[in-house]
Parts: C-alpha cells; sequence; structure tokens
C-alpha cells in the first residue's frame, strides 16, 4: 500500500503523531508525503480543551509537524456542529475555552438558566456547582451532549481523569445517559467526511488507539492503520473480534508491504 491508496486521511493525534510530551521521529515525513502527494488529511482528537489554532501551534512548534487550524477537527468543533443542528440554542457548558468557543462560533448561547442543551466536556476547574445546574437542566428536560467517552487522559503524573469521569458524575446525578460526539462515535466521523467532501470507502482512519481510533473507523464502516506506537499493543488485537485494516509499529512502514492486511 502507499499513500494513494486513500484519498483522504483522518490522523489520531497523541499516540500516532506524538506521545505525551515526546516527538514520535516518523511523524512529520508521514504528514509532509500526504502534503506533497497533495491528499487532503483532518487531524481528528477528542481534546476538547484546545482550539484548533492551539492544537495547530502546539503541532508545528513543539513536534515539527505542519498543521494549520482549518486542518483539526476536534471533539468540541465536532460537539458544536452537532448542537446548532438542534432546536434551541442556550446552552450550558461544562468545559474549558475550546469547547465554549466552539459552541459560541456555531452560534449559540451559554447560560446558566432556561437551559436547552447541557454540553459536557473535560473540566480541570470542574466545581460542584456546575455538576448540580447541569444535572438539574437535564432532569428538567435538557438534551445531554457529551464531548467523548475517555475516561483517563496521559499526563505527566499518570492516567489522569478524562472528559468520560466528568460526564460519568453528570450522568449518574441526573440518571439519563448523554449522546456522544466524539471518537468512536459516527456522529464525528460523518462530521468529518463532510469537512473532506469524501466518501468513507476513499478515506483512512490512522490512529494507535483500537477502543478509539479503530472503533471510530469500524463503527462507520472507514477503512484503518493502527500504528503500535501509543495505547494499543500487537497483543492486544488477539481477542478483539473486529480487526484493523491494517497494522504496523512505525509510520514509516505505510508504503511498505510489510504492513501486514
Amino acid at each position: 500500500m502507499d499513500v494513494n491508496t486513500y484519498r483522504g486521511y483522518f490522523i489520531d493525534l497523541d499516540g500516532t503523531m506524538y506521545k505525551g510530551t515526546e516527538p514520535i521521529k516518523e511523524a512529520p515525513d508521514f504528514v509532509l508525503n500526504l502534503k506533497s502527494s497533495k491528499i487532503p488529511y483532518l487531524f481528528l482528537t477528542n481534546n476538547s480543551t484546545s482550539t484548533p489554532e492551539e492544537v495547530a501551534e502546539r503541532l508545528d512548534k513543539k513536534f515539527n509537524i505542519p498543521a494549520k487550524p482549518e486542518e483539526i477537527y476536534t471533539s468540541a468543533l465536532a460537539t458544536a456542529d452537532y448542537v446548532s443542528g438542534l432546536k434551541g440554542d442556550r446552552v450550558f457548558v461544562v468545559g474549558e475555552s475550546g469547547l465554549k468557543k466552539a459552541l459560541t462560533d456555531a452560534g449559540c448561547q451559554l447560560v446558566d438558566e432556561d437551559i436547552d442543551h447541557v454540553v459536557v466536556g473535560l473540566d480541570r476547574q470542574l466545581t460542584y456547582d456546575k455538576c448540580e445546574i447541569a444535572s438539574l437542566a437535564i432532569q428538567k428536560g435538557a438534551t445531554f451532549v457529551a464531548t467523548n467517552k475517555d475516561t483517563n487522559i496521559p499526563t505527566e503524573r499518570g492516567m489522569s481523569p478524562g472528559a468520560g469521569a466528568v460526564i460519568a458524575m453528570i450522568e449518574k446525578a441526573a440518571h439519563v445517559s448523554p449522546v456522544f460526539v466524539g471518537k468512536p462515535e459516527k456522529i464525528m466521523m460523518t462530521s468529518a467526511l463532510s469537512k473532506l467532501d469524501l466518501r468513507k470507502q476513499d478515506v483512512l482512519m490512522v490512529g494507535d488507539n483500537y477502543e478509539t481510533d479503530i472503533m471510530a473507523g469500524l463503527n462507520s464502516d472507514i477503512d484503518t492503520l493502527l500504528v503500535l506506537t501509543g495505547f494499543t499493543q500487537r497483543e492486544d488485537l488477539v481477542h478483539q473480534k473486529k480487526q484493523p485494516t491494517y497494522v504496523i509499529d512505525t509510520l514509516d512502514e505505510w508504503g511498505d508491504r510489510r504492513a501486514s492486511h
């Protein structure tokens, strides 16, 4: 296989383009090869805390990976796209600046009363008051929308609580399950396809995490490339009924016939 087998690429970030604060040395060339082949791509991330501008700057300056804000599609943007299609624009947010900006840019009003929709993502300034407002509004009929299911995020201190942990607290109190948007859900993948204006059979999802990246492809009938530089290892695949389309050890193997199918 080579890069030209597909007309577009979805590319995960942490574990695929970098690992925590450490670069993955094959990542810049992988992206540059797509650029030189004029193949469009989107970086897909479940991180809802940062804006596309912040993500692009970090990729470029810290990891030497060329990136523009319009090439970044976060779970915050996907969530805002989803919520903007619902009836009512009054939104209470449990989340950080990336999610709030995405929602306001999509035309939503951020409020804490007369709430149409409660949107929850990772919030590192979480308070009891925020959880109370959110859960009571959901009990009164507000739509419950969540950015992503990730219960943990890798940090320098270890596997810290992720958006899924925050969402679970509000879900328990509200007794209502949310609509999840980010990987591995179809909602984010369908929106991403529309951004590239491509059909699902023309795109490859590249990532390191079977539960999010690969399942996102499998759930949406999109071919997948698992790279073993992050979360999922080869032995983790043994008991999985559905397998990735391709498995490689590092990104420089893509285009090499050693890639397993």
